[in-house]
């Protein structure tokens, strides 16, 4: 895919996914969302990219949905009259029904590698809810941020109702998202959204260092599973839940990349692990389908 609103470049393992609609303050739009999905796809199949960060070009991350004043807002069927049952299935879905935002917060959740968010500027609706299915998020000292559906007569979007909580908790969550103001990087600090706050041109550096972190130290695969099994295993009912996957996981990752870690510990070397996410995911993955 050519992408005509995102920038995607590769450098020392590190993708960094860049929203270039300045002109708009990157504003969101369907064409934004089908590159995106597609981005985060093609990261996730890439064993050159180790982590992602994503930022925005100019002085915004994401102005929110772009609003279109013909038709419907964005860009859903209104002839249609949905119910749960329609969308039980969302590879049925017709894509008139679906949360456009949702599609891409799915595909961040699905993705294999860690993502981190570079909050370079306003971040308001989908520019706020993208980043809360993004596993690191830091913030510039000029960024603001805001749920504001409610505001606008909806509510929030992007399967944030299940991530928000998760990250700030039900109380904060509910804050936010009820008052629907537009809050700064520091009450985006103190309610746990954002690790941190730095200075515009020191922030991406930043985000950089935590990703090299990652992409010089660590098994891809052992990343790769550890992601999905925060995520899926956080939210079953029971911790033998967990107990069943992380029985499979050890399992598997001691044969090849768990034996050079310890060998490379006792050795003190770096380790130079060989497996890959493209290749050497073991069988069992995934354990749970996405419904």
């Amino acid at each position: 895919m050519n992408y005509e609103t995102i920038l995607y470049d590769i450098k020392d393992k590190i993708l960094t996914i860049t929203l270039n609609r300045p002109e708009e303050l990157n504003a969101f739009t369907v064409e934004m969302a089908e590159e995106l999905i597609d981005a985060f796809g093609r990261a996730s199949a890439d064993d050159d990219v180790r982590a992602v960060v994503v930022t925005g070009s100019g002085r915004g991350f994401c102005a929110g949905m772009k609003l279109n004043s013909e038709g419907n807002a964005f860009g859903l069927d209104e002839e249609l009259e949905p119910s749960l049952e329609d969308v039980s299935n969302l590879e049925d879905v017709e894509p008139g029904i679906r949360d456009t935002g949702g599609t891409v917060t799915l595909a961040i959740y699905n993705c294999t590698k860690p993502v981190i968010a570079a909050i370079n500027g306003p971040a308001v609706g989908i520019g706020a809810t993208m980043t809360c299915a993004m596993d690191i998020r830091l913030a510039s000292s000029k960024a603001k941020m805001g749920f504001v559906f409610t505001k606008l007569g909806i509510t929030p979007e992007a399967c944030s109702a299940w991530f928000l909580p998760k990250i700030v908790g039900i109380s904060q969550a509910l804050e936010w998202v009820y008052t629907a103001e537009i809050f700064d990087a520091e009450e985006a600090r103190k309610g746990g959204l954002v690790k941190s706050i730095h200075e515009p041109e020191e922030l991406l550096e930043a985000a950089y260092k935590i990703a090299r972190r990652i992409a010089d130290n660590t098994s891809p695969v052992a990343i790769a599973l550890a992601r999905q099994m925060m995520y899926r295993l956080s939210a079953t009912h029971h911790p033998a839940e967990a107990h069943k996957v992380d029985s499979l996981a050890i399992f598997y990752q001691s044969l090849v990349d768990g034996k050079e870690g310890i060998n490379a510990f006792w050795e003190k070397r770096q380790a130079e692990f060989t497996s890959k996410v493209s290749t050497d995911m073991p069988d069992f993955f995934p354990w749970q389908a996405d419904t």
